[in-house]
């Protein structure tokens, strides 16, 4: 298949990036001029093109470097390399690192560069599994950003979701990027800067990617993907500043169902235990079904559960305007649930479910920790506004 006829092109250039229009010129100002710091860190959260703009930046510094290779594929250019989250899977089974997927990378960023982790999990087959950026990976890290460029020009490596990396690979590349090797440049992609260590947070140049506006969304969709006008101002207005989440409402994503079915679920069942004791059952029966999804299933779903709650108080303060979720179970209506969503219980909501999202990274026991945090909400359901 032609490149063109993918996703995106196979290329990557900035201009293929979404929006980041100032970012763009300024990333590029600062090759041409020669200010090229050799650790980077982008920050943005998912769907606003943090890797795209990583691979962007990277194929326009090996470019303007002259290294002989023209208009190469960025993806398969010698002197950029790629780290991301793996784990094991029915062909790898031990110590696996991102030069063993390498194939399923290229493949994965051909046709969806927006994609989220779970998006790569799927494409990867690897089921509920959690992937990691291990020890192995730093010393693979090591011997790749220690070999001669070719052509004499720079060395690349992009290293998407960081956070994912264990405790003895983020020293080893902390050692990298105190020391680093003349003209080679690391690049790190997060969504969550702040589960990284705070050394290799404060040695890097932190660049931050802005959410996109519904005007970029709504074009890049016409443009892109041939949508229909009014389809594209729904799915923009939302997206709330993420491509990838305007891609998962264009597919009516099955996960984006099968959340909603479960927060309906779980509310439901805790608004009712004030008066119905064998609520509490129910709960616990909810917890053991979402204990069997993945751990990143879990997490993603506890961050539409905070959007939720979030859209329910804009409804509840009449900011109707900004209440952009569009139920698929017409039975729940927001204009009951939102009352009781305010300030008398918001803050405290979000702590618990943060702190369930914590608990749920670090390898809690996710049964315990989501029926710990339904019985809290039992209560926190009923702390109703004035």
């Amino acid at each position: 298949m032609p490149c063109q006829k993918r996703f995106y092109l196979c290329f990557m250039n900035f201009e293929d990036v979404i929006g980041q229009s100032l970012l763009k010129t300024q990333l590029k100002q600062g090759i041409d001029s020669g200010r090229v710091p050799h650790a980077q860190l982008y920050v943005g959260k998912r769907g606003v093109g943090g890797l795209p703009i990583a691979i962007a930046y990277a194929s326009y510094l090996t470019k303007q470097q002259s290294d002989g290779l023209g208009d190469m594929n960025t993806l398969t250019h010698p002197n950029i390399h790629f780290v991301y989250p793996v784990t094991t899977s029915e062909n790898v089974k031990s110590k696996p690192i991102s030069s063993n997927y390498i194939n399923e990378w290229r493949a994965f960023l051909e046709t969806n560069p927006y994609g989220s982790i779970n998006d790569w999990y799927s494409f990867i087959g690897v089921g509920n599994k959690q992937g990691v950026i291990g020890v192995e990976e730093a010393s693979d890290i090591t011997s790749k950003m220690s070999l001669k460029a070719f052509n004499g020009g720079y060395k690349v490596m992009i290293i998407w979701m960081p956070e994912k990396m264990n405790s003895m690979c983020a020293n080893k590349l902390l050692k990298l990027i105190e020391e680093p090797a003349d003209k080679t440049v690391i690049i790190l992609v997060t969504e969550n800067e702040e589960r990284l260590i705070e050394t290799i947070r404060s040695r890097c140049q932190s660049v931050h990617l802005n959410s996109l506006s519904e005007q970029t969304i709504k074009s890049s969709l016409i443009k892109r993907l041939n949508i229909e006008k009014s389809l594209a101002q729904n799915i923009a207005y939302q997206s709330e500043g993420s491509y990838s989440r305007a891609l998962d409402l264009l597919k009516q994503e099955p996960e984006d169902l099968r959340f909603e079915t479960w927060f309906i679920a779980w509310v439901r069942t805790a608004f009712q235990a004030k008066s119905n004791k064998q609520s509490i059952n129910s709960l616990m029966a909810w917890s053991q079904e979402i204990s069997k999804a993945g751990r990143e299933t879990q997490k993603q779903f506890l961050d539409y559960s905070l959007r939720f709650f979030r859209q329910a108080m804009l409804y509840n303060y009449g900011v109707k305007t900004l209440v952009l979720i569009n139920l698929n179970d017409k039975s729940f209506k927001m204009e009951n649930f939102a009352p009781f969503i305010g300030a008398s219980n918001i803050s405290e909501i979000y702590k618990e479910i943060e702190l369930a999202n914590y608990h749920i990274e670090r390898n809690g026991n996710a049964k315990i920790i989501l029926t710990d945090l339904s019985i809290k909400l039992t209560r926190l359901l009923h702390l109703k506004s004035s």
